[in-house]
């Protein structure tokens, strides 16, 4: 069995976690707490493969761009520990209402175990969320996580807030910026030989296509990491495009760009 997962390599054929870089997935889940009211979410199979490719029951999974909570509601149903931080505080009070805070887990030697699952409000980027983190840590006798997943806002395509320090609402240079101190704060909190995802897409302004995805990467690369895959996942039900494929697909015929149907994510790990 590996060391940073509970999958039975036994019974390895009835696993459903993928092991492919190229990720179709045709419509988001929606089951148990899960809804997709919030702009910009993704879907929680996302989530739920990596918090079981790379975490065992027990363990801690933290997401620095909480939004509607896909994360903490993943962690819950799959029996970890999650913390998760929100810039906005009201998104912050709906999904700490939304979870189960009385939740146990069976350990192997049948022990019944209290998971955590709390939402901060902070700024991820910030200086002082690396302690903030760390208290709530403690708390509950933690001294790392074992999984970060981050899935941040792309600069300037949609606004999610008012906040001047929402990445929503900076350009790309200060976006790339401040991106790169929350890798930093990341690195810090993950356990050594554990894993970062980031999942984004890349954006097209003034007439250009801008790889942020690979900026980003690029940028986890700077702050420590090693990067272990690149995955490829469509993007379907986009908002944004819902019921103007035609519209689009004429406007790409008539340009000279095609349409985003693809976005990235990197798996990365702090050695």
């Amino acid at each position: 069995m590996p060391k940073f997962n509970d999958i039975d390599l036994e019974n390895w054929k009835d696993c459903d976690v993928f092991t492919d870089s190229l990720w179709i997935i045709d419509s988001r889940d929606n089951v148990g707490k899960h809804d997709g009211f919030y702009h910009g979410n993704f879907v929680p199979q996302i989530p739920r493969q990596f918090i079981k490719r790379y975490t065992k029951k027990g363990e801690t999974v933290l997401d620095m761009f909480c939004g509607s909570g896909t994360t903490n509601i993943e962690a819950e149903m799959l029996e970890r520990n999650c913390i998760a931080v929100e810039l906005q505080q009201n998104l912050v009070d709906l999904v700490n209402g939304k979870l189960d805070k009385d939740k146990f887990y069976v350990a192997n030697d049948g022990e019944q175990i209290k998971l955590f699952n709390d939402v901060i409000c902070g700024d991820s980027s910030s200086d002082g969320i690396v302690d903030k983190i760390k208290l709530t840590l403690n708390k509950y006798s933690k001294k790392k996580v074992q999984l970060v997943i981050l899935h941040p806002p792309y600069n300037d395509i949609i606004k999610f807030s008012n906040n001047p320090k929402d990445l929503s609402n900076y350009n790309k240079k200060d976006f790339l910026t401040q991106f790169y101190k929350v890798l930093e704060n990341a690195y810090e909190l993950l356990e050594k030989d554990r894993y970062l995802i980031i999942v984004i897409g890349d954006k097209y302004q003034n007439e250009q296509w801008h790889p942020l995805g690979f900026e980003c990467m690029n940028l986890a690369q700077l702050a420590g990491f090693t990067l272990k895959s690149i995955i490829v996942k469509n993007m379907s039900g986009n908002r944004g495009k819902a019921n103007q494929n035609a519209i689009w697909r004429y406007r790409a015929l008539s340009s000279d760009y095609y349409i985003f149907k693809h976005e990235y994510i990197f798996v990365l790990k702090k050695n």
